[in-house]
């Protein structure tokens, strides 16, 4: 993914900026592959599109693979069963056919399969739908972490809660050295950050999402940032990268 030939807007922090040679707006910077490099202003890693950040709450959508646990008073064939979605969000119910239940909260598709069997003749079904164990939506751990690789994300997880997960850094490993990849849109973006200035409170515990890809403790995060990082730097903000294809 690195390896690709891109041109990279660095984006740091207002405090983090001050720190980089005293820039101000967008400054040019030669990378060492001859990528181009410009310091712009940004405040954190924007989640990625169709995410609302403004509450606490973040409902879980349903996607492929997932399990959910279905409960219809009265008909035996939906008494307390489990279904797994396919590759494509559908699942198929007994009495109701085949759903899509893909990008719905279990609420929602309640309501969905409700609907379905009133269709089919079923009069005022009471119908419960939770999820039952999620495998579509999950961030990535690698590197330096006890148990790397997938983690589902139910709510809101943050990043030092998802170290937490991986069951902590290693013994070696480097909390200033700590990446995340995102896709926003149509942009790849990566962010580096300091766990153990997070730890000190220095700024904000960052929340990560489903398909975020963080990197713990491992020298080949800083070699992207080489151009900008200075001692010091992480310690009063994280450094934000906008990658964009060519």
């Amino acid at each position: 993914m690195i390896r690709r030939s891109f041109g990279v807007k660095i984006m740091s922090g207002a405090l983090g900026l001050a720190l980089l040679s005293g820039c101000a707006g967008t400054k040019a910077l030669g990378g060492a592959n001859g990528e181009g490099l410009q310091v712009v202003d940004a405040k954190q890693l924007p989640p990625p599109n169709g995410i609302d950040i403004s509450g606490d709450v973040r409902p879980y959508l349903l996607g492929p693979s997932d399990e959910i646990l279905v409960d219809v008073v009265g008909i035996d064939e939906l008494k307390e069963r489990k279904f797994s979605l396919d590759g494509a969000g559908n699942v198929a119910v007994p009495l109701a056919g085949t759903l899509n239940a893909s990008n719905q909260t279990a609420e929602q598709f309640a309501e969905s399969l409700t609907q379905r069997l009133r269709q089919r003749y079923i009069r005022d079904p009471l119908v419960t739908v939770n999820l039952n164990e999620a495998r579509s939506r999950f961030v990535t751990i690698d590197g330096q972490v006890g148990k790397p690789g997938p983690q589902p994300i139910v709510g809101r997880v943050t990043l030092m809660q998802s170290v937490a997960r991986a069951e902590g850094t290693g013994e070696f490993a480097k909390l200033s050295d700590v990446v995340i990849f995102r896709t926003v849109g149509a942009d790849q973006m990566v962010a580096m950050y300091d766990l153990g200035a997070i730890r000190r409170g220095a700024y904000a515990d960052p929340e990560v999402f489903p398909g975020d890809i963080v990197v713990v403790g491992e020298s080949r995060g800083r070699r992207m940032f080489q151009q900008i990082v200075q001692a010091g730097t992480l310690l009063v903000s994280p450094v934000v990268a906008l990658i964009q294809r060519r």
